[in-house]
């Protein structure tokens, strides 16, 4: 009895236990994750096929496929001037392409899918799957490659061409211009590094393009260009570096604009810098102040206001020549209006800036005062930039203080007479602990003069130092912040970045990035080494670190 109840027991735990590993078995678990990407069974004709005749081609894969942004992925070299129909446009197994264009004799084609061909169901990438066959009886098998820098910038955009152009009897330098690449290559959204495949050994032209019109030409009002300056020779070992950069274009100005009763607008492209413009009303010369329209290619021609109908505006600069005849429409007079960069916080790296709506001519500091806290007159000094409207008090600035600056009526006068009301500020300063100093200290600079830049993170500019032969670099009293170092080789020492040109065979000028960010931390003195010799390599993305740092003392980074 006692072994039938033990048997019992047995049998009852085993009938649960199945009945657990039943319910186990029906739970849905999704299974493992497909991470594998689909793969190409047959195709017709064969990859890699030589003596090409036909129009159709069709791959067949090991699973469902969909095509994804195959217009920005897929890279056709040479391009032909009328694309190829690739379907299905939905999910299938199969591919077909069908050719609308003459193909060239002899010649090796490549059909660069990109990441375009993804499986159906997780969306895992065939990369760079590439369909080849040669028109004549051999596939071109020699290659070249390298990297694409942006001349000016940090990062290089995505999505750059990489040409290769005939170099031959017909040759000419207009040829980006008006006519596609012999081969083409593209770094897509992820690489900054390119490789021309499938190459005939032969002299080319190198060019690297942000082609944002997507037809192989090079549109200098939009895109950006990079070249070797000599043309190459394929076979070829070398590793090759092109830096895109977008061209100052020749100085056009187009037909102003009627703002006000008292100004124009001048829209103009390229620079505007030695520019001669003059305004008439029939055959009389107005007299003319001529400023920047903030953040905009256009200019400001302020004129008092004249009872005509029309007037005349002659611009001329360099080989550009334009005359403009318009109508005049009584419109309402600019006044006066001045408002402060700074509103409550002056730092000690700043002068104090005011901002004027219209041009001044008239600035009496009989009428403006500054007082600190203790009512105690500080001495100042002002400066008046022309060009674009802005006021500089230049004083010395105490630690911890208070300032108030009154402007009184009549102190500020712009060009048709209109005096300003009454206009005070209130301002104050921080503690020097409140600021971080940074040394930089330059190391094996190829030739002088440089530019050495200060960066926010944005990649707008903090600070600058023009350097002739010193490699001691100071940026004070700066606010507590993360930025970029950069230089720039200042070969015609003229203060500014310079950009290059294609026709004139004319490189940018050169700009090397420090590889870290710096970060400059309230009192502290970061003396930083930058090897300008050493080239920048961006740097992975930093893991937000939640334990407290010390605030005291120098940089623990070994600055």
């Amino acid at each position: 009895m006692i072994m039938l109840k033990n048997n019992f027991k047995y049998i009852l735990f085993l009938l649960v236990f199945a009945m657990a590993s039943c319910a186990k078995k029906g739970s849905i678990t999704g299974g493992t994750k497909d991470t594998i990407a689909p793969v190409l069974k047959i195709s017709f004709p064969k990859n890699f096929s030589t003596n090409f005749k036909g129009t159709d081609i069709k791959l067949t894969f090991d699973e469902y496929i969909k095509l994804k942004d195959l217009k920005k992925q897929l890279i056709i070299s040479p391009p032909m001037k009328n694309e190829p129909l690739i379907l299905p446009t939905n999910v299938s197994k199969y591919l077909t392409i069908k050719i609308n264009d003459t193909l060239q004799p002899n010649t090796t084609y490549s059909f660069n899918f990109g990441q375009s061909i993804t499986d159906n169901n997780e969306g895992n990438a065939l990369n760079q799957f590439k369909y080849v066959f040669s028109t004549g009886a051999y596939i071109d098998s020699l290659s070249i490659g390298g990297t694409v820098k942006d001349a000016y910038k940090k990062e290089v955009e995505s999505f750059v061409s990489v040409m290769l152009y005939d170099v031959n009897d017909k040759f000419k330098d207009s040829v980006v211009y008006n006519q596609t690449p012999r081969y083409i290559t593209n770094t897509l959204d992820s690489l900054k590094t390119f490789k021309l495949e499938n190459l005939k050994a032969g002299q080319y032209l190198l060019v690297a393009m942000k082609d944002y019109n997507s037809n192989n030409k090079f549109n200098p009002k939009k895109d950006k260009i990079g070249f070797k300056k000599q043309f190459i020779t394929i076979p070829n070992d070398s590793a090759f570096e092109l830096k895109l950069f977008r061209e100052d274009l020749a100085f056009k100005a187009f037909k102003p604009i009627q703002i006000s009763g008292n100004k124009l607008l001048l829209p103009y492209e390229g620079k505007e810098k030695n520019s001669k413009i003059v305004l008439k009303n029939k055959s009389e010369i107005l007299s003319t102040i001529i400023t920047k329209f903030p953040k905009k290619d256009s200019l400001q021609i302020w004129f008092k206001p004249v009872k005509t109908d029309s007037l005349s505006l002659a611009v001329s600069q360099d080989k550009f020549k334009g005359d403009f005849k318009f109508k005049i429409k009584t419109q309402k007079i600019d006044s006066v209006n001045i408002v402060a960069v700074q509103k409550s916080v002056l730092n000690f790296r700043e002068q104090f800036t005011l901002e004027s709506a219209t041009p001044l001519t008239k600035i009496d500091h009989s009428k403006i005062k500054i007082v600190n806290k203790d009512s105690v007159m500080v001495d100042f000094t002002t400066k008046y930039d022309d060009f674009n409207q802005r006021l500089f008090f230049d004083f010395k600035k105490e630690p911890l203080e208070k300032y108030t600056i009154t402007i009184m009526p009549d102190a500020l006068n712009d060009y048709l007479g209109q005096p300003n009301d009454t206009l005070v500020y209130k301002l104050n300063t921080k503690t020097i602990s409140d600021y971080g100093n940074l040394r930089v200290n330059l190391q094996n600079v190829k030739h002088f003069p440089v530019i050495v830049e200060l960066l926010d993170t944005k990649g707008d500019l903090v600070a600058s130092e023009f350097s002739e032969s010193n490699t001691k670099i100071d940026f004070n009293l700066l606010d507590p912040a993360v930025f970029t170092l950069r230089i720039i080789y200042d070969d015609n020492k003229n203060k500014i970045w310079d950009t290059g040109n294609y026709l004139e065979k004319r490189q940018a000028e050169e700009v090397v990035y420090f590889s870290n960010d710096i970060d400059v931390r309230a009192n502290w003195d970061v003396d930083q080494i930058f090897d300008v010799s050493l080239p920048y390599t961006p740097q992975p993305k930093k893991k937000k670190d939640n334990k407290k740092k010390n605030k005291k003392g120098k940089s623990s980074m070994g600055f």
